[in-house]
């Protein structure tokens, strides 16, 4: 599965995991999406399930700041769009925080669900917690992973007490 971020440079460049997955070859800039691009969008209505890997050849991170995400998102990025079903970041900025991930985590948290376990564990290893983000995550990546529709998924969060 090729990997891609669309870059708004709006955080601290140390801190960017796209430009690291970039540095290190495990995606390429992109400056525009297509129609088979997975769009990873916080505000699309519809969850990310396996089955989506059929509609797609590639994993869009679109990397922003989560302070101007709405300003971002609000650009009409052509592919298909799908939100990640809740998950609690790892990373250092927003340790356990409900659906505050960075570009890394939501780009390996796509690959896990749609069936690339390794390639998703490979990418978190570039990363000193990105283990962290697979400790308390690991369940839930692997119940999502076996879904088939968005109902199984609400049944998953009302059993991990994350449903409203």
């Amino acid at each position: 599965m090729k990997l891609y971020v669309l870059r708004f440079n709006q955080d601290d460049p140390k801190k960017c995991t796209a430009a690291k997955m970039v540095k290190f070859k495990i995606a390429n800039d992109i400056r525009n999406t297509n129609k088979k691009n997975l769009v990873l969008d916080p505000f699309s209505d519809k969850i990310l399930l396996p089955k989506d890997k059929s509609l797609i050849h590639s994993i869009v991170g679109i990397d922003c700041s989560w302070n101007l995400a709405d300003q971002a998102f609000s650009k009409n990025f052509v592919g298909v769009k799908r939100k990640l079903p809740p998950l609690l970041a790892g990373n250092p900025v927003n340790y356990s925080k409900l659906n505050k991930l960075t570009t890394a985590e939501a780009i390996a948290s796509s690959l896990f669900i749609l069936g690339f376990k390794e390639d998703a564990l490979a990418l978190l290893d570039k990363f000193k917690w990105g283990h962290t983000f697979y400790d308390l995550n690991q369940n839930l990546l692997d119940e999502y992973s076996h879904v088939e529709s968005e109902d199984q998924v609400k049944n998953i969060l009302k059993q991990y007490g994350l449903a409203n």
